[in-house]
């Protein structure tokens, strides 16, 4: 394991004190600027198309222009490796492509709010391309920034702020366009949108670049490289540049990871596919499960978006306290089963039925644990990276952990319709324990490592 092997205990003044520091401070900002694209290409985007008179079958089409989220892994090792002319030398590897990505997001939006999607349907598609692709490859550089610009142990902290951020920005692509769009229009929500990518672009020409640190075996890992191009002189320049750039860049990185977790490596992937399947499940019917239980839309905007938006806050800080606290790996076992454990409420509330209060609870509770759990997981996977290949090993993690649940929750409306709610979120909570299984496995054998280091170094024991 690369993670947790040593560290130091801090204490909780100083664990809770560290949402002060002011790389944790910045990533409210970035994680805002991620989050407010991702609903203005999808429900909120949906949301126009419908008013706009475009059929069922095609806004269901463009649901595809999300599929870039979940392949951002096929050209991240471009953004690791490839400068951005002129613009790189001024600002740095990582935030140049985050603000190329942020200038990309801006200028679809833009174009969003000038085409009206009745009149040019395919030129409005290739505008919500243009800021999901741009939005996906601003999470690939936001990540490695993430990652690279302080300490693993908190990175717990930088990702419950970047929860915070990223939900703030949902909210306000959510319900704030939602508002504009009905006491103005369309195009209005989308134009005041696209100015508020600026909060994001500010904060990149602010920050500092992270100072990238590159290990001895990381050189030793390169070298594969020059002993390629050593050895294949006989082929064409530009074919061996390529294939070099190629190794370099795609083969490298996968081959640091096994090389750096050995016969644990498929375990921890098995843990990124499995992890965030329970949530990601009940998720997809929960919107129908809460229409089914007679809850309008405005009970169900005031408990799941607004009292849920503080909850996950609350749960992503404290999440992100205890990361530092005790490490990695005793908060994520917590996340995993009280993730698991609150699906169990809904299947109570599918069979106690229109409850209020009861619905706050429930709320509270999944809110709670989804962002204790998600802070928790990220500064797992971030723990994971190696500087030199930050962005394509974070990126290969991220669409990873959401390719099987995502696979599987579409099968949730079939199982509803067979066997009803309370089977469906008992079947979602049991989902849960092959991720707890597996974090119980990774910290044994962390465990296993710490004490053949003592045994090795009894004098230090």
């Amino acid at each position: 394991m690369t993670h947790q092997r040593s560290r130091t205990l801090h204490s909780w003044q100083e664990a809770t004190r560290v949402y002060l520091k002011q790389q944790v401070v910045t990533m409210l900002f970035l994680g805002f600027a991620a989050g407010l694209p991702f609903l203005l290409v999808f429900s909120t985007l949906s949301r126009w198309l419908a008013e706009a008179g475009i059929s069922r079958t095609l806004i269901g089409f463009f649901s595809w222009v999300g599929i870039t989220y979940s392949i951002k892994v096929l050209w991240a090792p471009v953004i690791d490796r490839l400068p951005l002319p002129g613009l790189t030398r001024a600002l740095g590897k990582r935030r140049s492509w985050m603000l190329l990505g942020q200038a990309g997001i801006l200028l679809g939006l833009l174009a969003m709010a000038s085409i009206q999607p009745a009149e040019d349907i395919g030129l409005f598609a290739l505008a919500a391309l243009l800021v999901a692709f741009s939005s996906a490859t601003q999470d690939v550089a936001l990540d490695a920034y993430r990652i690279e610009i302080i300490a693993a142990e908190y990175q717990g902290a930088m990702s419950a702020m970047y929860i915070g951020g990223y939900r703030l920005g949902t909210l306000v692509a959510g319900a704030g366009a939602l508002y504009l769009a009905e006491f103005y229009s369309w195009a209005v929500a989308y134009s005041v949108m696209a100015a508020l990518m600026l909060v994001g672009m500010i904060t990149v020409l602010l920050v500092p670049e992270p100072v990238h640190l590159i290990s001895r075996a990381t050189y030793e890992n390169e070298a594969r490289v020059i002993r390629y191009l050593e050895g294949s002189a006989h082929l064409p320049d530009g074919l061996r540049r390529i294939t070099a750039w190629f190794i370099g860049a795609v083969v490298c990185p996968f081959m640091d990871f096994f090389a750096r977790n050995g016969s644990l490596a498929i375990t921890i992937l098995l843990l990124i596919s499995v992890f965030r399947i329970t949530d990601i499940t009940m998720a997809s019917m929960a919107n129908p499960f809460y229409y089914d239980l007679g809850y309008s839309k405005v009970e169900v905007a005031n408990y799941t978006k607004l009292f849920g938006f503080f909850m996950t806050l609350t749960g992503a800080a404290l999440g992100g306290i205890l990361v530092v606290r005790y490490g990695i790996m005793r908060p994520l076992l917590v996340g995993a089963v009280s993730v698991a454990l609150t699906n169990l409420l809904f299947a109570v509330m599918a069979w106690t039925g229109y409850d209020l209060r009861f619905l706050a609870l429930v709320i509270g509770a999944d809110s709670l644990s989804g962002g204790f759990a998600t802070a928790a997981f990220i500064a797992y996977l971030s723990s994971l990276t190696n500087q030199a290949y930050t962005a394509t090993q974070y990126a290969l993690f991220s669409s990873l952990m959401t390719l099987v649940p995502k696979i599987l929750a579409g099968f949730s409306g079939i199982i509803v319709d067979l066997h009803g709610y309370v089977f469906f979120f008992i079947y979602a909570s049991v989902t849960g324990i092959p991720a707890i299984l597996l974090v119980l496995y990774l910290m044994r054998h962390n465990n296993v490592d710490q004490a053949d280091d003592v045994k090795a170094k009894p004098g230090q024991a």
